[in-house]
């Protein structure tokens, strides 16, 4: 088995319906300062439920923990408790800031690492960092509160309790014997120069479902006897009795998942017991705070361990359907032992096939530590995996709007969406900083996770789209802070990458979850049309759109200057949904002719964004700018004058992504597409305008769509790969580097505006303050431009070449291109020639320390000079496409120029071959 171990079980999760995927890391890293835990007056979720609380507070929808494990509905919960002798209370979960306590937001302030994990969480492997001195809860607020925005932040490292190696590594390991039978293996280890003592707590807990309402069923915990070791029982009406076992005899102490109201409000708690009971026990020595008739709804098993220096203690442990009468301790016959030595054969095993299954995906060329880097950015994309609920109308009530129309009135957050349930375990973007879902970043996580769990992929897709989540009139939901916001319309393009990357893999496309995916699609598409253009003139608004902060204003919220904004990236983002759409019609088609009438319409769809966006001339009401060879978004003032507002940035750029390209066999296979194609070209000349740059022939007779004919690509990526703009040394800036020396400034009404090149943190707190689109490397739309580049190659082939970088004299077809920006954006994170990692900047211990240099962050985005990782520092959601893009430096060129465009079939590209008419 240990050569198609994880292979296997994912055929049997897939097509057997064996529950592989049942039990895994489904809790999350912050439950608390969540919209969804926030009942306050004004919305202010932070401030209602901190940090202080958490340790106290019964969460209601959902739980948080240090290498937490669930079930699927997060119903019986497992996470790790520390003590270092010296904190004011039990490491339970992660700590950090608040957004109004950083200077640049919100921000974990702690050092864990998701290690490994194959996609079915067979096996799983956790780091966390604890000093053995007191954390510095108090200094790191006190000291970043006091920051300017201009500082660098005031880390955990800064701090000094990493300082000698004061600290202990513990490991957190899961191997799954059984679908239902979960090993758990915990190993501390001392890095310091003296033996350190340290209480290790495993803690078993029912998420709290019973407070809520009157009559709900409560589950029970309760000590049972073993067979040298202690044993947890677990009851739950919804879940079959299991027991949890702890090596050795070992205290066990139990408490209830209930709010210590007494603390929080200074009111009576409802029982004896609370939530923060096994704290009080160990922290303050209350021993009157855990039940001492061993049962309740938590409980942990208490270790005390003393690890001599650079030494380790191994504790081990067992989630398991058997009660202990089924096991023995000397392994007689058909029984087994809980803790004999199967157990760690067990790990072996399963670490053995974790290492097969990620060699094959890497394949031979990768190096050792690309490897290593590929490997914990999916590890960490199947480690922020989290159950997410979310009943939102059953939460307006709790804010006591009984009705959608009266939380309108009250002004309660989200009140258009009353129609949501949310319970899945959902892809999140990170488990701390974000732990909910964004939609255009889930889309963006789908390319990585096909490589490893295409069925997974595919359901984070149909999530969206489920009537529970995509609104009635076809808005995707964007995130819980405002499920009214607008994202990108990125959907389409994941699903058609999701798709032919199976089809590529398997040699059989997955049509019916493609049926699924388009008629919802179609919503959508028609939300966009109807609602984000005001004109009917096919340029679009769209608001922030996934960007933040790259406008010179909120694109989010009424202009200064009244009027409108007509936004280059919303229309380009259009453009290309056009695109996937049409190319998911014609991928259809085959298997049913109505879609050729589909594919009809999303053509027509995109020539007339097309047409808007191609127009040209010294006018200042088009987005294009003929003297500066650059899209930009177009400010339409109230008395009637429009006025490009002159950033260079992606909003800029976008335009590129919008293109596909079209195989010459499209007469023979969709005659009555052409046939319609050509009858609306007659009639409509404006059309046959936008495509007239776009009939030559290509390689092998293909044809290309693109908004941006041969003249404005060349003029377009003579900016984007200019070292002096936007080409990075490490990827594609999000705003040229042009506006460090010409800040773009607009002044209205005596106020002044402006854009200046900021390639780290943002400066100002208007836009939120901690993720910054003015200067840093962001991975999504890297990815996006890197397909652009391999579209246009399979085009243009070998003959269409670009100075690259911009001046260098140095020319490179597109492919070539393509490879030099792969290269970019890995360097990020591979040793350079000096052996240091330009994810980690100056942080010493990263880059040099043994037991840190080969751990790997996954920020959410990247210095634009440096390299250097910036914001969320779990962000292995759509910064995990390195993984992807690691394995995009083995394609194969000539593959690109065959009449049937492949890549190596672990790596698939969306060429966009959607075979349409050339003319």
């Amino acid at each position: 088995m240990s050569s198609a171990g994880e292979d296997l079980r994912l055929r049997e999760a897939s097509s057997s319906n064996v529950p592989w995927k049942k039990w895994g890391p489904y809790l999350s890293e912050r439950q608390w300062g969540t919209v969804r835990e926030d009942y306050s007056a004004h919305g202010t979720a932070w401030d209602y439920f901190p940090h202080d609380h958490a340790r106290s507070r019964a969460y209601r929808w959902g739980e948080d923990g240090l290498a937490g494990f669930s079930d699927d509905k997060q119903q019986l919960c497992f996470a790790l408790a520390l003590w270092n002798g010296a904190d004011p209370i039990l490491k339970e979960r992660l700590f950090g800031l608040t957004n109004s306590e950083g200077n640049h937001g919100e921000d974990v302030k702690e050092y864990y690492f998701y290690l490994d994990s194959t996609p079915t969480h067979s096996y799983m492997k956790y780091l966390y960092k604890y000093p053995q001195a007191a954390f510095p809860y108090a200094l790191l607020v006190e000291t970043n509160r006091g920051l300017a925005r201009e500082a660098l932040e005031y880390e955990l490292m800064d701090t000094g309790v990493f300082d000698q190696n004061r600290y202990f590594d513990v490991f957190v390991e899961y191997a799954k014997e059984t679908a239902e039978e979960i090993l758990i293996r915990i190993t501390v280890c001392n890095r310091g120069p003296e033996g350190a003592s340290l209480e290790v707590l495993p803690t078993l807990w029912f998420r709290n479902t019973w407070s809520w309402f009157d009559g709900a069923e409560r589950p029970a915990l309760a000590a049972d006897r073993g067979r040298g070791c202690g044993v947890i029982a677990a009851q739950h009406p919804l879940l079959e009795e299991r027991y949890l076992y702890a090596e050795g005899e070992v205290p066990l102490l139990f408490t209830e998942n209930e709010s210590n109201n007494e603390r929080l409000w200074a009111v009576p708690n409802r029982t004896p017991y609370v939530k923060d009971g096994i704290n009080n026990y160990i922290v303050h020595g209350a021993k009157d705070a855990v039940n001492p008739q061993q049962q309740g709804t938590k409980a942990a098993a208490q270790y005390q361990v003393k690890v001599g220096a650079g030494e380790q203690e191994v504790i081990r442990l067992r989630l398991s359907m058997r009660p202990p009468t089924k096991f023995s301790e000397r392994g007689a016959k058909g029984r087994g032992e809980i803790f004999g030595k199967e157990f760690d054969d067990l790990f072996a095993l399963r670490l053995q096939e974790a290492d097969t299954f990620y060699d094959r995906l890497a394949g031979p060329k990768m190096g050792i530590d690309e490897r290593n880097v590929q490997r914990q950015a999916l590890a960490g994309m199947l480690w922020t995996k989290q159950y997410y609920y979310f009943d939102v109308d059953q939460w307006l009530k709790e804010h006591g709007a009984s009705a959608p129309a009266a939380a309108q009135r009250m002004g309660i957050r989200n009140a258009h969406w009353f129609h949501m349930v949310n319970e899945h375990v959902i892809s999140m973007p990170d488990k701390w900083e974000y732990p909910w879902y964004a939609a255009w970043d889930l889309a963006f996580h789908t390319p990585a996770l096909a490589l490893v769990d295409l069925d997974f992929a595919k359901q984070q897709l149909e999530l969206m789209l489920l009537e529970t989540y995509l609104h009635p009139n076809g808005q995707i939901p964007a995130y819980e802070w405002n499920f009214g916001d607008v994202n990108p319309p990125v959907h389409a393009w994941a699903t058609c990458y999701v798709y032919l990357y199976e089809k590529q893999r398997s040699g059989k496309g997955d049509v019916n979850f493609l049926k699924r995916m388009f008629q919802k699609l179609s919503l959508n598409f028609t939300w966009w049309m109807n609602r984000k253009d005001a004109t009917g003139n096919n340029v679009f608004e769209g608001g922030f759109l996934g960007l933040d902060n790259i406008g010179v204003f909120d694109r989010s919220a009424p202009l200064p200057t009244g009027g409108r904004l007509e936004q280059s990236d919303g229309t380009a983002w259009m453009a290309f949904f056009s695109q996937c759409m049409l190319q998911i019609a014609l991928e259809l088609a085959p298997h049913d002719s109505s879609y050729e009438e589909m594919a009809v319409k999303y053509l027509e769809h995109f020539l007339w964004i097309a047409a808007a966006m191609h127009k040209i001339g010294d006018h200042e009401d088009v987005l294009w700018d003929e003297k500066d060879g650059f899209f930009y978004d177009l400010l339409h003032l109230p008395d009637g004058r429009a006025m490009r507002l002159k950033i260079r940035s992606l909003v800029g750029l976008l335009p590129l992504c919008a293109v596909t390209v079209a195989s010459r066999d499209v007469f023979q296979k969709y005659p009555r597409v052409v046939e319609r194609v050509v009858q609306r070209l007659a009639a409509q000349g404006e059309l046959r305008r936008a495509l007239s740059f776009q009939r030559e022939a290509g390689m092998n007779g293909r044809s290309m769509l693109s908004v941006a004919d041969e003249s404005k690509l060349r003029r377009i990526l003579a900016r984007m790969l200019d070292e002096q703009e936007f080409l990075s040394p490490y990827g594609i800036r999000s705003l040229s580097r042009h506006h460090e020396r010409e800040p773009y400034i607009f002044h209205y009404n005596g106020t002044e505006f402006r854009v200046d090149y900021w390639p780290a943190e943002s400066k100002s707190g208007l836009f939120g303050g901690n993720s910054n689109w003015r200067g840093p490397i962001w991975f999504p739309v890297n990815v996006l431009l890197l397909r652009t580049l391999l579209v246009l190659y399979s085009y243009f082939g070998d003959n269409f070449k670009v100075e690259c970088p911009t001046g260098s004299g140095h020319q490179m077809n597109l492919h070539e291109v393509a490879e030099e920006l792969q290269t970019r954006l890995s360097r990020i994170f591979l040793r350079d020639q000096n052996g240091r990692r330009p994810v980690y900047g100056g942080t010493e211990k990263f880059q040099t320390d043994s037991h840190w240099k080969d751990l790997v962050l996954f920020y959410e985005y990247f210095h634009g000079d440096n390299g250097a990782g910036i914001g969320a520092s779990h962000q292995t959601g759509w910064t995990g496409l390195v993984a992807l893009i690691l394995g995009l430096g083995y394609l194969d060129t000539a593959r690109l120029l065959q009449t049937e465009p492949r890549a190596r079939p672990d790596y698939a590209v969306d060429t966009g071959d959607v075979r349409i008419p050339a003319g």
